[in-house]
């Protein structure tokens, strides 16, 4: 009994509300003298007490006199708290002063366990569209989790890694010599949900898995122009992918030489190593 009225308390009734729902509960309608009766209470408290609660909702009132009420069933007593929980929820989130001049904050999320279960609540929250940027293995593990987005309307945008990848999906970097070393070091992904929330991070290889979180406009406006340009990319290589790789080397190498590289003998040594 203790614990129900505890929680009957934490969910915003009194603890003489709590007592009247309970004694209603357990002994079916009646009016306030009885109530009062067997609780050991003054009258004039439960009875302003039980207007209270009929003015919620939480309590009903019966036809003719002497007034007698009675409790919601459980089911409809947890449907009516749960609904106002949160309409106050959501009212508190869009109405309260945000702080003005401060970026939104990035902070690190580190642990297998932590990134795809904080991942996975984020892709159940979502409602208008997903961009996911993973590899094969991510791709599997929350298929369940996008799959049920998709059923509910949301958009949903991939770009996979994988050994079937095209020329866009693994660019030469000097810094790795070849897509297996690059696995060494981690499979990178990033989510982008509803255009604001964003994560960026790494898992596999030989590193712990480490993401990055923010809701900073910069990072998904980042990770978005990249999706697209990765997409742009992949079709092009689908209707002319000899004709490119003939015209700039494989993955892009004698133009990336100008970018990123520091000469172009450790370019081409890359993308040997890539399309081998």
């Amino acid at each position: 009994m203790e614990q129900l009225l505890n929680h009957l308390r934490n969910l915003g009734f009194t603890e003489i509300e709590s007592k009247i729902m309970i004694d209603l509960a357990e002994h079916g309608p009646a009016g306030g003298y009885e109530v009062a009766k067997r609780l050991g209470a003054s009258r004039s408290n439960v009875y302003a007490a039980m207007q209270r609660l009929e003015r919620q909702g939480a309590l009903q009132r019966g036809e003719g006199e002497p007034v007698r009420y009675s409790t919601l069933k459980p089911e409809e007593l947890t449907r009516m708290i749960s609904g106002r929980v949160e309409a106050s929820l959501a009212y508190v989130e869009k109405s309260l002063p945000r702080p003005e001049g401060h970026a939104a904050p990035f902070h690190s999320v580190e642990g297998d366990k932590e990134v795809l279960e904080l991942v996975a609540r984020k892709l159940a929250q979502a409602e208008n569209e997903i961009v996911v940027d993973v590899w094969r293995e991510e791709a599997t593990l929350l298929r369940d989790e996008l799959k049920a987005a998709e059923n509910r309307g949301v958009r949903v945008l991939w770009a996979c890694d994988g050994p079937d990848n095209g020329l866009s999906r693994t660019l030469a970097w000097s810094g790795w010599k070849g897509i297996e070393e690059r696995k060494h070091g981690g499979r990178k992904f990033s989510f982008v949900i509803d255009r604001e929330w964003c994560m960026l991070g790494m898992r596999g290889g030989e590193m712990e898995t480490q993401a990055v979180v923010t809701a900073h406009p910069v990072m998904a406006e980042l990770l978005l122009h990249h999706f697209s340009q990765e997409m742009v990319l992949f079709e092009l290589e689908q209707d002319m992918g000899r004709e490119l790789e003939d015209t700039y080397g494989p993955h892009y190498g004698r133009i990336q030489s100008k970018y990123i590289a520091s000469d172009t003998e450790n370019v081409d040594e890359v993308t040997r190593d890539e399309s081998e």
